[in-house]
C-alpha cells in the first residue's frame, strides 16, 4: 500500500484541452516563472476551499492563457483592464473570490490608471503581479519594469535613465495609497524565496475571504526566454539584477487590525429601480406565444458575414432584437476590420432558450454569407447539419459542404428590384424568418423601428421582409 503525497492540485485541469499541442504541459517557455505562480495559486485555492467559488481575471499577456489550466471561472480582459472588469465582478458577484493576475507590460503600463484606482478605492480584491521585467508574450520589448541598463528589442542600447526614465516600484507605489491592506514583493528564485512567495499568495486570498480589503503581491519571475539566458542563469538573474532594485519585503500588512466586511443581503426589484432613477414603471405585455420551431433551427449559433456596407452588422442586431422580442436569451458581437465600404465584416449572433455562455460563435448551426470570400471563409467553420444562406447575386459557385443545407437567395437582386440594394439584409432576414420559423413576421414587423434609424423607410423594410419570405414559400421569382 502506498499514500500518494503529491499530486496536481486539484484546482488546475486534469489536462490541458483548450491549448493545442501536447495537452499534459503548459505553454509557458521552460523555466518560466508563471507555472510556479500557477501553481501556489492552484495549491492555495485547494486547501482554502475556494476553487468553485473563484474567478480568475487574466488580460493580455502571457497571463492570458490562465484559462488553458485553471478550473475556475475565468474571464479574459482587455489589455490592462483586469482590474475594472474584476472590480465589476466583485461588485455583482461579492461573494465570490476574485483573482486579477497580471503581467508586468499590461498591470505597470497601459493598466497603471487601473490598479491605482482600484487600490485606492479598496477593492475587496487580490491581485497577483508577475513582474519579470520585459515584455514576455509579444518579443522581449522594455516594459515599465526593465532596469537601468537592461537590453531588450526595444532597448538594444539598455534603458537610459535619460530617455526612458527609471523602473517602476509597483508596490511602493501601491503601498503610497491609504486603502490597500496587505502589500508584498515575493521572488521565485531560491527554495526559500519560493517558500515565502506560497505563503504571501495564501495570506491574499485568506485576506478576501475574510472580506478585508485590497491585497497586493508582486512576484520577481524568471524569463529565460526574453532576458536570453538559460534557465538556471535566469534565477541568479532575479538573484543579481533585479533584488537590488525591487526588495523582497512586506510593505503593508493591515490584515489583523482590519475590518472584515460581508456584502449585504439586498435584492431590489425593477420598481425600485426604477424608482430610485425618478423613472415610471411601464407595465409590459406578456409575449405572444413563439412559433413552434422544428427541432433543427433551435437554439442557433449564427455567423454572418459579407462586405461593409451590405448591412451585415445591421442584421445581427435585428436577429437579436427580435430573438429578444420573442423572449429568447440573445447576444450579438460584431468583429470590426477594415469594415468601411468594401471592406469585410461578421458578426456571431446566439439566440436561445438557455443563458448563453459565451458571445463567440465558433460551430456555426446558421451562415449567412453575403459574398463569395465570406462563403469560402466561413462555411468551412459550419457544424454538420446547419443552414447555410448564401447571396447569389454575388457568389457565383456552389458551397463545397454537403453536410449542410443550403439556402441560395439572390439577396442583392431582390432588393435591387424593389429599389434599394441595400434592403438586401431585410430580405435575408425574411427568408431565415421563413425557412426556421425561430421568430413570427408579426413581430420582425412590429420591432423594425428599433433597429431601422431612416423611419421613412420602414415601409419599403417590410416589404424587403414579406418578398423574403415569399422567395422561400416559391411565391416570388425574379
Amino acid at each position: 500500500m502506498y499514500e500518494k503525497y503529491l499530486e496536481k492540485p486539484a484546482s488546475f485541469y486534469p489536462e490541458y484541452p483548450r491549448k493545442s499541442g501536447n495537452q499534459a504541459v503548459t505553454h509557458y517557455c521552460p523555466g518560466c516563472g508563471h507555472g510556479i505562480a500557477h501553481k501556489y495559486i492552484a495549491e492555495a485555492l485547494d486547501d482554502l476551499k475556494l476553487t468553485e467559488r473563484t474567478i480568475l481575471i487574466s488580460p493580455v499577456g502571457c497571463s492570458v492563457f490562465a484559462y488553458y489550466y485553471f478550473d475556475v471561472g475565468n474571464i479574459q480582459a482587455a489589455h490592462g483592464r483586469a482590474p475594472a472588469v474584476a472590480t465589476g465582478i466583485k461588485r455583482i458577484n461579492p461573494h465570490s473570490i476574485v483573482i486579477s493576475y497580471q503581467g508586468d507590460g499590461d498591470l505597470a503600463a497601459i493598466g497603471g490608471d487601473e490598479i491605482i484606482h482600484a487600490a485606492n478605492r479598496g477593492e475587496r480584491l487580490t491581485v497577483f503581479f508577475v513582474n519579470n521585467a520585459i515584455y514576455g508574450m509579444t518579443g522581449g520589448q522594455m516594459a515599465p519594469t526593465t532596469l537601468v541598463g537592461q537590453q531588450t528589442t526595444t532597448s538594444p542600447r539598455g534603458r537610459n535613465i535619460h530617455n526612458e526614465g527609471y523602473p517602476i516600484r509597483m508596490c511602493e507605489l501601491i503601498s503610497a495609497l491609504e486603502a490597500p491592506v496587505y502589500v508584498e514583493r515575493v521572488s521565485l528564485h531560491s527554495p526559500g524565496a519560493r517558500a515565502k512567495a506560497r505563503k504571501a499568495i495564501r495570506k491574499a486570498l485568506e485576506n478576501q475571504v475574510q472580506g478585508k480589503g485590497f491585497s497586493f503581491v508582486e512576484i520577481l519571475a524568471q524569463c529565460p526566454t526574453g532576458w536570453k539566458v538559460s534557465a538556471p542563469d535566469s534565477l541568479k538573474w532575479i538573484e543579481e539584477k533585479m533584488l537590488p532594485y525591487y526588495p523582497v519585503q512586506v510593505f503593508r500588512d493591515k490584515s489583523a487590525e482590519a475590518e472584515g466586511w460581508a456584502p449585504p443581503d439586498v435584492t431590489c426589484s425593477d420598481a425600485d429601480v426604477l424608482q430610485l432613477i425618478e423613472l415610471p414603471l411601464e407595465e409590459e405585455a406578456a409575449p405572444a406565444a413563439r412559433p413552434k420551431v422544428p427541432e433543427q433551427y433551435r437554439n442557433p449559433r449564427i455567423k454572418i458575414a459579407g462586405f461593409g456596407g451590405q448591412g451585415v452588422l445591421l442584421l445581427g442586431v435585428a436577429m437579436a432584437q427580435l430573438g429578444m422580442m420573442e423572449g429568447y436569451n440573445v447576444s450579438w458581437l460584431p468583429s470590426y476590420g477594415p469594415e468601411m465600404r468594401g471592406g469585410t465584416a461578421h458578426c456571431h449572433v446566439n439566440i436561445s432558450d438557455a443563458p448563453i455562455g459565451s458571445p463567440l460563435v465558433s460551430a456555426s448551426t446558421v451562415c449567412v454569407a453575403f459574398n463569395k470570400p465570406s462563403l469560402e471563409k466561413f462555411e468551412k467553420e459550419m457544424a454538420r447539419g446547419g443552414l447555410l444562406i448564401y447571396n447569389t447575386s454575388m457568389i457565383d459557385i456552389q458551397p463545397s459542404r454537403k453536410d449542410v443545407e443550403w439556402l441560395p437567395i439572390p439577396a442583392s437582386e431582390i432588393a435591387s428590384q424593389l429599389g434599394n440594394i441595400r434592403f438586401a439584409n431585410m430580405v435575408v432576414l425574411g427568408a431565415f424568418i421563413q425557412k426556421t420559423g425561430l421568430i413570427s413576421m408579426e413581430t420582425a414587423i412590429k420591432g423594425l423601428p428599433a433597429f431601422i434609424k431612416a423611419k421613412k423607410l420602414i415601409a419599403e423594410n417590410v416589404k424587403a421582409l414579406e418578398t423574403g419570405a415569399a422567395f422561400v414559400r416559391g411565391e416570388f421569382k425574379l
